[in-house]
């Protein structure tokens, strides 16, 4: 019954970790995105069934010490998609080629594809819950797109001799930019998602209690019915009413950045042996940071070539590099 204290314990940290957004600093940012991390940790560690308990706990003691509110979206978007994918990450059966007692893994690929549909999944119900109606949402949601324009530097003023941006203008960028917004946050989430899972392994492996083997991550690759998911996605992107057309442009999103980040894998796993390799990646990294948005398109072109045409796909029996 350890892992019951384990996970009050991390559950508890989580929502602590929550919590100390009130500051309203930096600091207290970068604790409030760790948060998923301890419910990870626990899960990865001891079981999901601990990572369960700590979900549980966090759940609870947010919505007693601040709101039932708060504490249903910590669940939602905190702590059952990190148990989920820490679920996921440990499931294992003998391997039927392998010698006995040896196991065959969760692919890595297949992990990477439920965290693109967790993510999606969590942001839609967060929406819902936060706002309701989806003509609030929508309102919503320009109000902050507006506002953010205006930070950036697009300020309401008369157009006179062809300058300036009119109100009416802005209002119309600003329907455009609230009508990307769950697809850019779907692939921020995906993207979070995927570095909690990474580091939460490291973690955990380097403490020893990791049951698994570290995968080949530059060899992980998303079976092609993702793809099915990404048509769907533009599909209900473009025609779905409401909340389906919301949930096919979060879909779309973050599928996208799970193709950027197999076409970022599929570049670590083409160069390996090549000379200049260390080089190489490195100057990648510093186009992705620099180029950001643009980069990350060119990556999903590419993972979305290495899931069509199979660009690492080896002969059967082939050794790895």
């Amino acid at each position: 019954m350890q892992f019951l204290g384990i996970g009050v314990v991390a559950g508890l940290v989580s929502a602590l970790l929550i919590g100390v957004i009130v500051k309203a600093t930096p600091l207290a940012l970068v604790l409030y995105l760790l948060a998923p991390l301890p419910v990870l940790i626990v899960a990865l560690g001891w079981s999901h069934r601990a990572g369960l308990v700590a979900a549980a706990t966090g759940t609870l003691a947010l919505a007693v010490m601040s709101s039932p509110l708060r504490g249903l979206a910590f669940l939602i978007s905190t702590a059952l998609p990190a148990w989920w994918l820490g679920y996921l990450a440990l499931l294992g059966r003998p391997s039927p080629a392998g010698a006995p007692g040896a196991m065959e893994w969760y692919p890595v690929g297949r992990l990477l594809a439920w965290v693109a549909v967790t993510a999606a999944v969590a942001l839609l119900v967060v929406i819902i819950l936060s706002s309701g109606d989806h003509a609030a949402y929508q309102e919503r949601t320009r109000q902050l797109a507006r506002a953010i324009l205006q930070i950036q530097g697009v300020q309401v003023q008369e157009v006179e001799a062809g300058t300036g941006v009119s109100d009416a203008d802005l209002a119309r960028i600003a329907d455009r930019v609230a009508g990307f917004a769950p697809g850019i946050m779907a692939m921020t989430f995906t993207l979070l998602l995927t570095f909690y899972l990474w580091a939460a392994a490291r973690i955990v492996q380097l403490s020893g209690r990791l049951p698994r083997p570290w995968p080949d991550v530059p060899g992980a690759a998303m079976p092609r019915r993702i793809l099915w998911g990404l048509s769907a996605g533009l599909v209900l992107a473009v025609a779905g009413p409401a909340y389906a057309g919301t949930f096919g442009v979060a879909l779309s999103g973050a599928i996208g950045a799970a193709l950027a980040l197999q076409g970022l894998a599929a570049i670590h796993d083409r160069t390996r042996g090549r000379p200049g390799r260390t080089a190489l990646l490195a100057g990648l990294y510093v186009v992705v940071f620099l180029t950001q948005g643009i980069a990350l398109a060119a990556l999903t072109l590419f993972g979305l070539a290495d899931s069509l045409f199979g660009l690492r796909r080896r002969p059967a029996g082939a050794p790895k590099p």
